[in-house]
């Protein structure tokens, strides 16, 4: 990150009194804990600043923190701070609000200008990392809940540091956060990995399902009927989805679920080879080269989607001989 636009996240965050942070719709434990530790960080170093976490809640995720309801009717002279999220229709819980200025703190490739300060950084492991770093460079203190949920939220989105996006400087932020903070970090945990039976029988579930091509391409689509047989709920798939990283000749998997409140597909696409960012654009998703996503209300295009990243899959498996 720049000097400079650390001065300026920071000197906007000390200018305005009224701060909402948000993130993107469906959120996962990187999107909520950097969120949620960005506000209490602020509200510890600003305790009379009005700092809002918005967005819908997710019940599973109350063990990280509440998040706020806000109404923007009468709010004025607002900072919007988005975490996790690379374009503007995909930020949850803003509706009504005008901010005077914003800034976009992520790790996803540029997608959309917010028209603001934008720190994008791909090589980060997470949102989390960013926050972590902005904070251990600042002179903003670092509360054990705020240094709890930044742990976390790195642990998820590395899963437990194994993914590609893990550096050396994630290990470097993450033994400095924890040197700082005195955090006894193995407890934390179980936060993160305990699961109800209902979600070790579903995971076996998957396991049973997932159809496997020629090419190394793997999917599955979820039903309703089998959400409700296992009493889980459409986020449980997308939140098992690494657990998938290291079946042998398999290059990338997806999991489809159906939103039925809103009438939607949730593709989840991860990927230890082809390049599937792109793909997913196509069928407007987005995300990193090898995590994706892809959100329709067709069903043929996810018939699409996949022939498009079997495809992939084939050619990443020719480039192999």
């Amino acid at each position: 990150m720049k000097p400079d636009l650390k001065k300026q996240i920071l000197k906007k965050i000390k200018q305005y009194d009224t701060i909402v942070i948000a993130r993107h719709v469906g959120p996962d434990p990187d999107a909520i804990c950097s969120q949620l530790a960005l506000r209490d960080a602020i509200l510890c170093m600003y305790p009379k600043k009005k700092v809002y976490a918005v967005g819908s809640g997710v019940s599973k995720y109350k063990k990280f923190g509440m998040l706020d309801k806000v109404e923007y009717s009468s709010m004025k002279h607002v900072l919007l701070i988005t975490v996790d999220v690379p374009n503007y229709y995909r930020i949850d819980g803003i509706d009504g609000l005008v901010p005077e200025a914003v800034i976009k703190i992520d790790h996803h490739p540029f997608e959309e200008d917010f028209k603001g300060i934008e720190w994008i950084d791909e090589s980060a492991s997470s949102t989390s990392q960013l926050i972590t770093e902005l904070l251990l460079k600042s002179n903003m203190k670092i509360p054990p809940e705020v240094a709890s949920n930044l742990f976390l939220g790195i642990v998820s989105d590395s899963d437990r540091f194994l993914l590609s996006y893990t550096t050396i400087e994630t290990f470097e932020i993450v033994t400095e956060l924890l040197k700082r903070t005195k955090l006894p970090f193995t407890k934390l945990y179980e936060k993160l990995y305990e699961r109800p039976i209902e979600e070790v029988r579903f995971h076996g579930y998957l396991s049973d399902h997932l159809e496997v091509t020629e090419n190394g391409f793997a999917s599955i689509r979820i039903s309703d009927e089998v959400i409700n047989e296992y009493k889980v709920d459409s986020s449980t798939a997308s939140n098992m989805i690494n657990d998938f990283n290291y079946i042998k000749d398999v290059y990338v998997w997806t999991f489809v679920t159906y939103d039925a409140k809103n009438e939607i597909y949730k593709v989840n696409i991860r990927s230890k080879g082809p390049v599937i960012n792109e793909i997913a654009s196509k069928y407007h998703g987005g995300g990193h080269k090898f995590a994706s996503g892809v959100r329709t209300s067709k069903e043929e295009e996810i018939d699409l989607l996949f022939q498009d990243l079997d495809e992939a899959c084939k050619a990443y498996k020719e480039s192999l001989k």
